[in-house]
């Protein structure tokens, strides 16, 4: 089983939940932009939520599927077509074989995540399958997918051919059903994305700090998977510091000596010499990675306190989904 990439699309590549416990060797985790986008596609055609996904950006690729299969398209809505017709996101989706899967205009977020029954039969790399483009490593020969690539993928899992029983019984391409929308994410053009303070918040001039958390920050078009470069208020110390290098993960937000903030993201290094204003805090990567170059975000303070009760809010809806699915199986 396996499906064609006939145009590649402006970014699309392969990725999973990431390549961990690899950083003290200074190899970075990668991984989705949208974690959650990439666990729900997995679930929704009976995946381990771990499942490697094809991460799909702005403009969307095109796609030829070589045998049939069981997808979902979850995250950003890049307005997907199978076959000349519309198709939802948020569901299982039957495709047959020989067909195309197109995308057009973003309507919602930027990055969809198609995920495949059975998962992509890529070679792991370090325990992971993601794509970390500037060491060319995991994914697809350690790149972006290109006009003709072939990607392997597995059978349909026992867990999703309920779902593939059901289409086929219903003549549909895709499922009538989908989560409800108190489970899924909405993505805004400019959100208020909420942070934790940083380590050296204090060493910024009291203006400073005024100006992070009450006006807006343009995501600029030199960003990219490593971080979103902002622009806006210019940022500044009390005074010149020289920084050790200290460790740093997804959503730290550095400032460098220019005063326009960095946000790390899915292919952030693994320390950086910057002075750390803030923190994205975990329940937000999503909103953060959906949002668009071009796009606007601003930050509201939350404490550590708020920040566990959302990831753990977060994690309660994905095992409320977990539970819905298995109910809609059958209750296997």
């Amino acid at each position: 089983m396996s499906l064609k990439i006939v145009r590649p699309g402006l970014l699309t590549t392969i990725q999973d939940l990431g390549r961990r416990g690899y950083q003290k060797e200074g190899i970075i985790e990668s991984g989705p932009m949208d974690p959650f986008a990439l666990r729900v596609g997995n679930l929704l055609v009976g995946n381990d939520e771990r499942e490697g996904s094809l991460e799909i950006t702005l403009m969307g690729p095109k796609i030829q599927f070589e045998d049939d299969h069981l997808i979902a398209l979850t995250g950003g809505n890049l307005s997907p077509k199978l076959d000349g017709q519309p198709i939802k996101m948020w569901r299982p989706i039957l495709v047959s074989k020989g067909s195309l899967l197109e995308f057009a205009l973003p309507v919602e977020g930027c990055r969809t995540y198609m995920a495949v029954s059975g998962g992509l039969a890529v070679k792991e790399v370090m325990e992971s399958k993601s794509t970390y483009l500037r060491a060319e490593l995991g994914g697809l020969h350690g790149k972006a997918l290109q006009p003709g690539d072939v990607i392997p993928c597995g059978e349909i899992t026992d867990q999703a051919k309920p779902f593939l029983k059901e289409l086929k019984q219903s003549r549909l391409q895709q499922a009538i059903w989908t989560l409800p929308p108190s489970l899924l994410p909405t993505y805004k053009d400019e959100p208020v994305i909420r942070v934790m303070k940083g380590l050296e918040y204090d060493l910024f001039t009291s203006e400073s700090q005024h100006q992070f958390f009450e006006e807006s920050f343009q995501i600029t078009p030199q960003s990219d998977r490593m971080g979103y470069r902002l622009k806006g208020a210019e940022l500044a110390l009390l005074e010149p510091k020289e920084m050790l290098s200290s460790a740093v993960t997804f959503g730290t937000i550095q400032v460098p000596a220019d005063g326009n903030p960095i946000v790390l993201l899915a292919d952030h290094q693994t320390t950086g010499g910057y002075p750390r204003i803030a923190q994205v805090i975990q329940a937000d990567y999503s909103k953060m990675g959906q949002t668009a170059p071009g796009k606007k975000v601003s930050f509201k303070e939350i404490s550590l306190v708020e920040a566990e009760k959302l990831y753990i809010e977060q994690e309660k809806k994905i095992n409320n989904i977990k539970w819905a699915l298995r109910v809609k199986r059958g209750g296997e």
